[in-house]
């Protein structure tokens, strides 16, 4: 009898300790499945409260997994009624073009996609590579031999499904401008509220910058030393001024990085060229420091972004140099005419009227590109001017046609002119120009070799004016 009631005890307790667990499991289902429907209402409200590119309305069923939506609740309808800043509507509604999809671009292309462009046009030839994954703002393993405008569009849609993008496949180069930066949606459509210079090309970087610059189209461009080459040939199609620039000030030193030049054996296995992805294009021999595409690429969409919603910028002013242009330009004008009257007959009407091929943006290139702002003999940065560097041989006069339609001007070349002081330019006008002396005689060897290799360079671009 006592072993029954035993059995029967500890029956009853295993029926009670499996009740409670079943109701436990139960109770904690029902709890899990309530905080999953509110985070899901949550989730569905967040969702509808995204605008879709085309409407101010609430409905984005795709973006749903639980059927159609249900109608906005009284938060999001009081959200709706806030007044929206109009530089906010701005950025909503621009047309972005970014030339270049790499480290910097693909950055720039994320930023600009998170803070709401609707906008975007993507231009590359390029394709993902292994080496693009230590910088690339979106690419993955997966995403290598994918061209890299589309692997944009694949990760950027995934997060901002709102954003329209056009894809286009292709290098920039001049005759291929008007059509990447074309109206969005054909003409008559939104012109390019600002185009992103990002290519790693000096050829294509030079053409995209200057058609920008003829059509008056905004445009940023960030400069290392690549950009720095480009900047050289701008100032000799007369570009000097008006294109923002993102640089960094760090100057190369001892112990700091740099692309390393190609190995010998390279060479010897054939066309260097056949390594680049296109012919003339620079072959990376090491991926760059991830870090600093992205952060040209986000100091480039900050810029943009703040100029398109009217945010006051108050970047430090650089000095102006306009006006020291015209005074060297000037000088070069005045020089050229003491040497026509020095070497023609007539001279007072000889040099009546005369005209110096030379323009602002050579001054500026000479100036700042060749000599870096300082004095070829005493590196002075003060009170500079271009001078002759040799007395001509014979006359530096050019006449072409008679009479009221003649025109004279003087022969001068980019190569002819090297930056001096005033006073130096002064003293080397009378001793050498209007002298007798030699250069040897009042320079030493080292700067006639100085000026030698500046003048080469010189020699060299001047094919790009």
């Amino acid at each position: 009898m006592s072993s029954l009631i035993s059995q029967s005890t500890s029956s009853s307790k295993l029926q009670l300790a499996a009740t409670a667990a079943v109701s436990a499991a139960v109770a904690a289902g029902a709890i899990l499945s309530y905080q999953r429907l509110q985070q899901d209402g949550r989730i569905t409200r967040l969702k509808q409260s995204i605008p879709g590119p085309d409407n101010d309305d609430l409905a984005l069923q795709k973006l749903t997994r639980h059927g159609p939506t249900p109608k906005p609740d009284k938060e999001d309808e009081h959200n709706q009624r806030l007044p929206r800043p109009e530089g906010l509507d701005k950025l909503r509604n621009a047309f972005i073009v970014i030339i270049g999809c790499g480290g910097v671009g693909s950055h720039a292309a994320a930023a600009f996609a998170r803070s709401g462009v609707s906008k975007i046009r993507l231009v590359d030839f390029d394709q993902v590579t292994l080496s693009s994954l230590n910088r690339h703002a979106v690419a993955t393993l997966a995403d290598v031999g994918l061209p890299k405008v589309q692997c944009l569009q694949r990760r950027l849609v995934a997060i901002t499904p709102w954003v329209r993008f056009d894809l286009r496949l292709e290098k920039c180069e001049g005759k291929s401008c008007p059509s990447l930066l074309a109206p969005w949606g054909g003409e008559g459509g939104r012109k390019p509220d600002f185009v992103i210079d990002a290519i790693d090309h000096i050829e294509s970087k030079v053409e995209l910058l200057k058609y920008c610059w003829d059509q008056g189209l905004p445009v940023i461009a960030t400069d290392d030393g690549l950009s720095r080459a480009a900047r050289r040939r701008l100032k000799l199609l007369g570009v000097t001024s008006g294109i923002p620039v993102v640089y960094s000030t760090e100057k190369m030193g001892e112990g700091k990085a740099a692309l390393l030049p190609l190995a010998d054996e390279e060479f010897q296995r054939g066309s260097v060229g056949d390594l680049g992805v296109l012919p003339d294009f620079r072959v990376r021999i090491l991926p760059v420091l991830g870090t600093m595409p992205a952060v040209f690429g986000y100091t480039v969409a900050n810029h943009v972004i703040l100029k398109i919603t009217g945010y006051p910028i108050d970047y430090a002013q650089g000095k102006g140099r306009d006006r020291m242009y015209d005074g060297i330009l000037a000088f070069v004008r005045g020089t050229e005419q003491k040497m026509v009257r020095m070497t023609t007959e007539n001279p007072a009407e000889a040099s009546a009227g005369l005209k110096v091929p030379v323009t602002a943006g050579d001054i500026a290139f000479l100036v700042e590109e060749l000599y870096k702002g300082r004095s070829v003999v005493t590196g002075i940065p003060t009170k500079l001017v271009l001078v002759r560097w040799k007395k001509p041989l014979g006359s530096t006069l050019v006449r072409i046609g008679d009479g009221k339609m003649e025109q004279k001007s003087s022969n001068i070349r980019l190569r002819d002119l090297v930056c001096m002081t005033k006073e130096e330019a002064s003293r080397h006008i009378e001793e050498v120009l209007q002298g007798s002396k030699r250069l040897e005689d009042l320079y030493e060897p080292s700067i006639i070799e100085k000026v030698e290799t500046r003048r080469k360079v010189a020699e060299a671009y001047e094919r790009h004016r």
